[in-house]
């Protein structure tokens, strides 16, 4: 009975991971589509000027972590859906399996938060503009431009939030692994004191 629910907790369990990991898929692309697409062309006396993502380093920098975001997490995604259709797998690699995942994920998350919250402070700066050093808002003259970017930043902001809330599913994961042997390995057995997972 107690192996039927174990089994069943897991199997859901991985389902939420594989949610999660489809969901940072989706924003993580559309977020790098939005914002890399993105170009405004305005005319000042007779000369064009075009607003492109590359003329922000910090918008380059969203739309590389979150397309690297998204092709991790489809990779993930594969490997979890792998592992759902098999039943799981307690192969003596899964320890190496999970370290990698746990590593992958960690990065995940703070390389995204990071990039994300670079541009939109960089955002913010090119919106509102810096009046203590003269700099003008230009958000006023490329504003499908600056919305555009906006939606993208938002997006990039789900897939950051999701990839927080997948970093401690993939520490259980890993974790797990290493409680309730009968004493064997770091989690001890709860029967000794030892914390389980």
């Amino acid at each position: 009975m107690a192996m039927a629910v174990g089994a069943a907790s897991e199997r859901k369990a991985k389902l939420w991971e594989l949610a999660l990991r489809c969901l940072i898929c989706l924003l993580g692309t559309l977020a790098a589509a939005l914002v890399a697409t993105d170009s405004q062309t305005r005319t000042f006396f007779s000369l064009e000027k075009k607003a492109r993502y590359t003329d922000m380093k910090a918008l380059v920098l969203l739309v590389a972590a979150n397309g690297a975001a998204a092709a991790y997490s489809l990779l993930q995604a594969f490997r979890c859906a792998v592992s759902i259709a098999r039943g799981g797998s307690g192969s003596s690699s899964s320890k190496v399996v999970a370290w990698s995942v746990f590593s992958g994920d960690q990065l995940l998350a703070y390389a995204t938060l990071a990039a994300t919250a670079a541009a939109a402070q960089a955002s913010a700066i090119g919106k509102k503009g810096q009046p203590e050093l003269q700099w003008m808002g230009i958000c006023d003259l490329y504003g499908a431009f600056c919305r555009q970017v906006g939606g993208g930043i938002a997006c990039a902001v789900g897939a950051g939030v999701a990839a927080v809330v997948l970093a401690p599913v993939s520490a259980f994961n890993l974790f797990r692994l290493y409680g309730g042997g009968g004493g064997k390995g770091y989690g001890g057995d709860a029967r000794n004191g030892g914390a389980t997972w």
